[in-house]
């Protein structure tokens, strides 16, 4: 039906999340209407994709070894806002109410699923040895962010802010302004900063 690169761009974009066979075609279309400059610069900016890293510390997108929320000193080094995937960082910081450090999962806990795979373990050698003083879980309000968070607040609760010191390290969850069901990754700035301002002590 289509030449063979367009139908290929199109079974290219049709793998991509969200997009379906009949979204793909009108995708490929587009493009094959632009500029060659235009094209070029897009092609350009997909492969320079490739040379981006994963933050050796959070486990974010980085350009270097260290994501620029690590390498940034004037920001709170005793806070860790945990997310489930770096997308949800860039939600949080349009909110501008977090200066803190982040630490990405890479998911979430499912039935089935023990979660060995996610970065729980770094979390926890991450709080001992940066006297990490609160902990803010931002996964997601849906059964398996819950369910994660609750796993994550059993394993920090055995942790200390500083060896020897009996004070318990201060776990928090994002305050109920999202609605249950919802992604950070779509939620507006306004109800994302009021969770944020309104964050409670994890029960």
């Amino acid at each position: 039906m289509y030449p063979k690169a367009f139908s290929k761009l199109i079974k290219n974009m049709s793998s991509l999340p969200s997009v379906g066979p009949k979204m793909a075609e009108r995708l490929v279309l587009f493009l094959f209407k632009q500029d060659p400059e235009k094209l070029a610069e897009f092609a350009e900016n997909i492969l320079e994709i490739k040379n981006l890293k994963i933050c050796q510390k959070c486990f974010n997108i980085a350009e270097d070894q260290l994501c620029e929320f690590c390498k940034d000193l004037k920001r709170d080094q005793r806070s860790i806002c945990v997310v489930e995937e770096p997308l949800d960082i860039i939600s949080i910081e349009r909110t501008r109410s977090y200066a803190g450090l982040y630490h990405v999962l890479g998911g979430v806990i499912q039935v089935g699923n023990a979660g060995e795979e996610l970065k729980i373990n770094e979390l926890l050698t991450r709080v001992e040895n940066e006297k990490i003083t609160e902990v803010i879980l931002a996964t997601n309000p849906t059964t398996e962010g819950d369910a994660t968070a609750l796993y994550l607040k059993r394993k920090l609760q055995t942790l200390t802010t500083d060896p020897g010191n009996i004070t318990k390290l201060r776990i928090t969850r994002l305050g109920r302004g999202l609605s249950t069901g919802a992604d950070l990754e779509y939620a507006d700035e306004i109800t994302l900063s009021s969770a944020l301002t309104n964050r409670t002590e994890l029960l």
